[in-house]
């Protein structure tokens, strides 16, 4: 039987995508807004409070160390595939495609729970704003509708749309920091937050599990390494300011936040407030209409989070449709350049599952929202971790190119950004029941899928290798780097003769 032709590539370097597009489609997953409203408030309650600040000062730091071997990694592999590609080069196929499985796993996850978070707090701004109740599925069907619109279309429609609400919610935000800080003087920057006995005082690894949370989305910048204009430049260009600009802002608007509440008063006032925290702290230091304004953009924040990881998502499962490891049509595009047919499923997915919480009658945030992201946080760090590795492992094997980027880059930074993240794993599954905010019991055995997707993915590549092994041979082939020797054993499936 004659094999089917191979699915249409996605559009080749050399495309549209320049350096601050990436960029802002990076940042608009992180969802910079729904993080300071939603995510930091808990922060200071349930973790060490005023000393907060600290915590995303050591996220980035563990996230820019992972980061300067990703983008080095990003100049000499170009693909739509990021981590699954990486994790092939760099420790061999079989374990390439298990990340591959927990990668669409933990990005259509995340994005059944984005979806549910937009629901929820939009139901509540139209009560708020219009006095008007629309039942919440109807809600998530439109976010959907128009992700789909945005996600079969060319990516730098995406990306203008995501610029114009990624910068209306930076400007509320730093209204809020300059209002504040004209308000507190220097007091909006208490030296305490950086004290060891304050940054250490209570539940460090609950802070600092959802400092890391609030990254997640950055690492999505490789993936959209087909469509930029000039991959090895961009795309490391794009992790860097992505990663150092999410740091910045975290960690200064977290400061000021500590400043303006009164560092005594940080965590009872966060208890009794929790999602309305900023909300209140902007009618406070600024006026009514702008905390209105704060409503708003919290919904298009997570709109905007949800179509970057419907992009992310939709090209994992191009990748892995283009490789036969999902139903070929997946590896299909459309006549714009976007992975239409798996952005049609990933809306498919998301639509069954959001329906599936809404037929069974739970909540949209507390059961929805909170168990997929729980579950899409951990398969995503534990993937990061997994690509250090493998990043240490490629440039182990390619001692000139290794020598040309230098030691810290390729063999210092990843190794201790791994152990940080790996560290940050453990630390989401011993908090996960804080993190998922219920102590059901299914809902605590969720990252046990992450296992079973890793296991599958596994099984997998193993019978290709066995029973199609022409397949298994072309699994994340790229199109650039220098070939270069082993050096030493290499793992199962590296081929040397690609990059």
């Amino acid at each position: 039987m004659t094999s089917p032709p191979a699915p249409s590539p996605l559009p080749r370097p050399g495309g549209s995508l320049t350096t601050a597009k990436i960029v802002f489609l990076v940042v608009a997953a992180v969802a910079p807004m729904a993080a300071v409203v939603g995510t930091l408030p808990l922060a200071f309650v349930l973790g060490t409070g005023p000393g907060t600040p600290a915590a995303f000062v050591m996220a980035g730091v563990v996230l820019l160390l992972f980061g300067v071997g990703y983008a080095e990694m990003s100049r000499h592999v170009v693909s739509t595939g990021a981590f699954y590609t990486y994790i092939r080069h760099g420790l061999g196929r079989v374990p390439a495609v298990a990340g591959a499985y927990v990668a669409v796993l933990a990005y259509n996850v995340f994005a059944v729970g984005l979806t549910g978070a937009f629901a929820y707090f939009t139901r509540l701004a139209l009560i708020d704003l219009a006095h008007v109740t629309i039942p919440w599925p109807w809600l998530a069907a439109a976010a959907l509708a128009i992700v789909a619109l945005l996600g079969r279309r060319q990516i730098d429609l995406s990306a203008r749309t995501l610029a114009l609400l990624l910068t209306a919610e930076v400007v509320i935000l730093l209204v809020l920091d300059a209002a504040i800080t004209l308000s507190k003087g220097a007091s909006a920057f208490p030296a305490t937050s950086f004290a060891p006995h304050t940054a250490t005082h209570g539940a460090l690894g609950v802070t600092v599990m959802f400092a890391f949370i609030s990254f997640l989305g950055f690492e999505s910048a490789a993936l959209y390494g087909e469509e930029a204009r000039d991959p090895r430049r961009s795309v490391p260009r794009a992790i860097y300011a992505s990663v150092g600009l999410i740091s910045v802002f975290y960690a200064v608007t977290s400061w000021i936040a500590v400043g303006g509440i009164g560092a005594g008063h940080v965590q009872e006032r966060s208890g009794s407030e929790l999602g309305n925290l900023f909300i209140s702290l902007t009618v406070q230091y600024v006026d009514s209409p702008m905390s209105k304004a704060m409503e708003v953009v919290l919904c298009t924040s997570l709109l905007a989070s949800l179509l970057s990881m419907h992009n992310a998502c939709s090209r994992y499962m191009y990748a892995l449709g283009r490789d036969r490891l999902l139903p070929t049509p997946l590896g299909t595009s459309h006549r714009s350049g976007a992975p239409a047919v798996a952005s049609g499923v990933q809306i498919v997915i998301a639509a069954v599952v959001a329906g599936a919480f809404a037929l069974a009658g739970l909540d949209p945030y507390l059961d929805m929202a909170t168990s997929m992201l729980g579950l899409g946080t951990v398969g995503i760090i534990a993937l990061q971790a997994a690509a250090a590795v493998a990043i240490i492992a490629y440039f182990r094997r390619r001692p000139a190119a290794a020598a040309t980027a230098g030691w810290w880059r390729v063999l210092a930074a990843p190794g201790l950004g791994a152990i940080g993240l790996l560290a940050a794993l453990v630390l989401v599954l011993r908090n996960f029941d804080a993190l998922t905010g219920t102590t059901s019991s299914l809902v605590h055995a969720l990252p046990w899928l992450v296992l079973v997707a890793a296991a599958a993915g596994a099984g997998w590549a193993c019978w290709l290798r066995a029973a199609r092994p022409a397949t298994y041979q072309r699994l994340a082939e790229d199109d650039g780097g220098e070939p270069a020797p082993a050096a030493g054993p290499v793992p199962d499936g590296v081929d040397h003769a690609r990059t």
